[in-house]
């Protein structure tokens, strides 16, 4: 609870109880006119003993009681004796021990801090047991850590936070003082986490008359920021221009030689496009696209041959007699081209037999002593592909080993120095196969890091479904392959007699090729139940899952899925996500509750971690009862909140595969409830029983790929719920956002293709 009366008290820090090094959240005590009161916020440079102005209102904690949240705190300087010997024996210049404090004092006396800061020479002269170069050392931390403080002040006065404000000092130093007075959108080119809008901002709060060149230099390279988190690794020249000069409100007469200064500073790229349109890009998509498509041609070199095709064939024959399968000629040619080309795609949709295909090519891989891995883009998928293979797959961050100590995803490149991966360029996965499923969902990044670990002469088998979604990440990575030519493609089209039998499978394909569902159809595994409010649609959901569905799949409530188009619709994630809470696990005095920027996150609750966290702790318990370690939560993966805990401020979370997590209070940001969850979201995973509301959204929303990819995400059992019209329209509407990639002719050059 908190208490909006705003308090401004002067004493000494007295103690730190908690820091947190990373954000500067800190807990301690300040002495005021005899009276001790606990504080917390983010504050950086803090230390017993010194002295301090400190301004917030006071919240109630409900483990530690009355607390000052910190709003703002300035450190004076210490010029009395006293004041001296509290500030150096708190820890505030590390090396100063209190018999050598004492001695300063005693010497110096209210001139103590002065002499530190501006005569170090005089301590070495005068003071017994302190050397000129420990003098110096003294003086230097003393205006590092003044400097420091002086800089967060400054920055907090146009509304940057600590963390963001401790990366700038890192970069820019005491040069931020006349970078913001000159040109604040510098912030926004060269540090991390400072986006165009921040730096616009910045400007706006301190009424500077920046040039318009600033201004336009900062929002080319935001509007290529925007448009790679949006799927692209380019634009075109004149669509960067119209959606720069939207961002800044006015036209640019010389956009052009604007971009041809970015290009040779190197702050961008531009080539011509093949209809001799520019193509700009952000550096590091250029080079990440023409890497993967460099690769991508060198292994696919003729490789050295393993077997031939009669011995292929042979392997074959002995494979369909082990397992009573029966490929069909377009099988047995999709085995007999991937066995034999160093680069191989099959693509194919529900029920067209991909799962046999890649089982009789790890079999005869393995037969020939080659050492095969198999990958997918997340936790989920890999899960599923080690159940269809009977040999562990891996997620790609996994396969490559991934370690916090190598880097940060913000690296997007890895280098021998700070790369991301174990597996790179300079180290090669021990592999001579790899295989990877889900290819739709591999970006340009991830393509890029996959490629530059592998050794050459590998064999790279790329699995999927073309017609899904493309990957949440930038780039169009699986799609551009295909289109290439440049490589073998085997399209598996023919719906296998079993899978023929589930309607989920024939209905996915029709609604594919744009054919008509028939949604009055009794179904065992297809349902559309009318209903024409949101109200009675989420009603109807929340007795689908609570009630029918989990006995009806013989699975758990947690593992049934709402999927939605939307998150704000009226039956979108965020309104499904609240109601569902409340109705599949309500408030109760045996649940512990913890609001967090406007979600509440309850013992119970169904959540998923919506960015990678590469530096996530977790652990998890085999079968055999071993504890296991490591890091690394990411995207979609999803679990249970098991417990809240307000001594430590955390909560515990239990994901599907057995990994246990704890979070701060502070990372629950990375958290958000999955009661209900988009489409986008579910790429890749597979649930017992998936549920559709089917109501109006945004068009863009309502297309036939986005349904597509929702009904193959289910198992047993599909069950849309809503108007039918939305249903015919989702399925009728082929409307697809353009994405710019150029790795398909970026392929095409290199192989020769054009």
């Amino acid at each position: 609870m908190k208490d909006d009366t705003f308090i401004k008290l002067e004493g000494y820090i007295e103690d730190i109880t908690f820091r947190n090094e990373e954000n500067g959240y800190t807990v301690f005590s300040v002495s005021s006119k005899g009276k001790e009161t606990v504080c917390v916020g983010t504050v950086q440079g803090v230390y017993a003993g010194q002295f301090a102005e400190v301004s917030g209102s006071y919240v109630t904690h409900p483990v530690y009681g009355r607390q000052l949240s910190v709003s703002s705190l300035k450190l004076k300087e210490p010029h009395s004796r006293e004041a001296f010997l509290r500030f150096v024996t708190g820890g505030a210049i590390p090396g100063i021990k209190k018999r050598n404090g004492t001695k300063i004092a005693d010497r110096f006396g209210d001139d103590s801090y002065r002499v530190l800061l501006e005569e170090p020479e005089l301590l070495a002269k005068e003071i017994k047991g302190i050397s000129l170069n420990k003098a110096y050392e003294f003086q230097r931390i003393l205006i590092e850590n003044k400097q420091f403080n002086d800089v967060i002040i400054f920055l907090q006065g146009y509304g940057i936070g600590t963390a963001l404000a401790k990366n700038i000092y890192k970069h820019f130093g005491e040069d931020i003082y006349g970078i913001i007075k000159e040109n604040p959108y510098r912030l926004a080119e060269e540090v991390s986490g400072i986006g165009f809008k921040t730096a616009d901002d910045i400007v706006k709060r301190s009424g500077l008359n920046v040039s318009l060149e600033y201004r336009s230099r900062a929002a080319v390279i935001y509007t290529l920021e925007r448009a790679a988190a949006e799927g692209n690794t380019y634009l075109p020249l004149d669509t960067l221009q119209k959606n720069t000069e939207f961002l800044l409100g006015c036209v640019l007469p010389d956009f052009e030689m604007l971009i041809a200064d970015l290009s040779i500073e190197g702050k961008i790229v531009a080539r011509a496009s093949e209809d001799e349109k520019a193509r700009i890009y952000i550096p590091s998509f250029f080079y990440m696209e023409k890497n993967v498509a460099g690769k991508l041609v060198s292994l696919n070199a003729v490789p050295d041959a393993l077997f031939s095709g009669e011995e292929i064939l042979r392997q074959l024959e002995r494979i369909e007699e082990e397992t009573g399968l029966e490929p069909d000629e377009i099988q047995r040619e999709a085995v007999l081209n991937a066995v034999s080309a160093g680069v191989a795609v099959i693509t194919g949709g529900p029920g067209t037999g991909k799962t046999t295909v890649i089982n009789s090519i790890i079999k005869i891989f393995l037969t020939g002593g080659l050492k095969v891995k198999l990958a997918a883009p997340t936790g989920r998928a890999a899960k599923r592909m080690t159940q269809a293979c009977n040999l562990e797959a891996a997620t790609i961050h996994r396969l490559l080993g991934y370690s916090p100590a190598f880097g940060d995803e913000k690296d997007k490149i890895a280098t021998k120095e700070e790369g991301a991966f174990e597996y790179n360029e300079y180290n090669h996965l021990p592999a001579d196969v790899v295989i990877v499923d889900e290819m739709s969902m591999t970006d340009i990044w991830l393509m890029n890091s996959l490629l530059s670990a592998l050794a050459p002469g590998t064999r790279l088998i790329l699995t999927g479904d073309a017609d899904q979604l493309p990957s949440v990440g930038a780039g169009n990575v699986f799609s551009d392959i295909i289109e290439s030519e440049a490589f073998k493609v085997i399209r598996l089209e023919k719906i296998f007699r079993q899978a023929a039998e589930s309607d989920i499978v024939s209905n996915a394909h029709l609604i594919n090729k744009g054919e008509k569902v028939d949604l009055s159809k009794k179904s065992k595994d297809f349902l559309f139940i009318k209903r024409d409010t949101d109200e009675k649609i989420i009603s109807a959901i929340f007795t689908l899952v609570k009630e029918k569905l989990p006995e009806y799949v013989d699975a758990p409530r947690e593992e049934i899925q709402i999927l939605t188009p939307s998150r704000g619709a009226r039956v979108g994630v965020e309104r499904l996500n609240v109601i569902m809470q409340n109705l599949l696990n309500p408030p109760s005095p045996d649940k512990r509750e913890k609001e967090y920027r406007g979600t509440l996150y309850r013992e119970g609750d169904k959540v998923m971690q919506i960015k990678n966290d590469y530096n996530l702790e977790w652990q998890r318990e085999d079968s055999d009862g071993t504890m296991r370690s490591g890091t690394g939560v990411f995207n979609g993966d999803t679990g249970i909140i098991k417990k809240i805990s307000f001594f430590t401020e955390s909560v515990f979370v239990l994901f599907d595969d057995g990994r246990q997590v704890e979070y701060g209070f502070d990372e629950l940001h990375e958290l958000e409830q999955a009661y209900a969850i988009t489409i986008h979201k579910a790429q890749g995973s597979e649930y017992p029983a998936v549920v559709i509301p089917m109501y109006p959204a945004p068009r863009m929303l309502m297309n036939r790929k986005l349904l597509y990819t929702a009904v193959t995400r289910a198992k047993k059992c599909v069950c849309l719920v809503g108007l039918p019209e939305s249903f015919e329209q989702m399925a009728g509407n082929i409307y697809d956002i353009k994405r710019y990639s150029s790795l398909s002719m970026m392929i095409r050059e290199l192989s020769g293709g054009i």
